[in-house]
């Protein structure tokens, strides 16, 4: 790997914490030129370090996912929010299916505390969160445990999830295509989020908009087979319009206040 300059550093630091950088405002901040900030950009680039997007840049998604520490550190804020928000379309006394993902695990948070829960879950993240909730019964997949991100993965765990029929499913996924496709990186976590889908009566992806800028190669499904998409900004018109088509319906956090569930 070339050796990045103290500037480039900085912007590679940034990215880790935010996930997304602008030219302008990092021209700003560093008192260059954007023609200086697209070149550093542009380096980076060419090491696989990010990924160029219109007006600056993401880290780069390639066909490997990012650790999941450092997904972890992306777009927290966005996700919280997302995960109250989801929150707040799943009653009480209600079964869930929950797989892997960083945002589920927030839509787990803001569930502690609810009544009468049954949640299914694929990610030990998730069970950790939830066991020993009160009032809350955990079930965990079985299956190959991923030590990367506590995701169980494989046939087994398709398996037991085709046991269930619930009320909700509350999925993630690493890409949105411009088409509605739903995109991921693991072949077998894609077969889980699959058969969550399919045994499921409603379905709930949460999303930051971040993934509407990354590409991964392995086909979820596609977005019209949801009932709810939950996500930090408002979608490009082309997706919104296949939302509309298909009674999708979106839904999109308020950065000046939190829903509050109401039973």
């Amino acid at each position: 790997m070339d050796i990045i300059s103290p500037r480039q550093t900085d912007i590679m630091n940034m990215l880790r914490q935010d996930g997304r950088v602008g030219v302008e405002e990092l021209a700003e901040l560093f008192k260059v030129s954007p023609q200086t900030i697209r070149k550093d950009l542009n380096e980076l680039g060419d090491q696989d370090l990010l990924q160029r997007v219109h007006g600056g840049a993401v880290l780069s998604s390639g066909v490997k996912n990012f650790e999941y520490e450092a997904r972890r550190l992306l777009a927290v804020e966005e996700k919280r929010r997302i995960g109250v928000l989801a929150a707040s379309l799943i009653p009480d006394n209600c079964t869930l299916l929950i797989n892997i993902g960083t945002t589920t695990e927030q839509v787990a948070i803001a569930l502690r505390g609810r009544e009468g829960m049954l949640a299914i879950t694929n990610n030990i993240n998730v069970v950790n969160l939830l066991s020993g909730t009160p009032n809350f019964e955990v079930i965990v997949a079985g299956g190959v445990v991923r030590p990367t991100d506590g995701g169980v993965v494989g046939e087994a765990t398709v398996d037991f999830i085709k046991q269930f029929k619930v009320d909700y499913a509350v999925i993630g996924t690493s890409a949105i295509d411009e088409d509605g496709s739903l995109l991921d990186y693991d072949y077998r976590e894609v077969k889980v989020a699959q058969a969550i889908i399919e045994n499921a009566r409603q379905t709930i992806l949460v999303a930051d908009s971040m993934k509407l800028e990354r590409s991964a190669p392995v086909r979820i499904g596609h977005l019209s087979q949801m009932d709810f998409i939950v996500t930090d900004q408002p979608l490009p018109r082309k997706l919104k319009n296949l939302c509309d088509e298909h009674d999708v319906i979106v839904k999109v956090t308020d950065k000046t206040s939190l829903p509050r569930h109401t039973p």
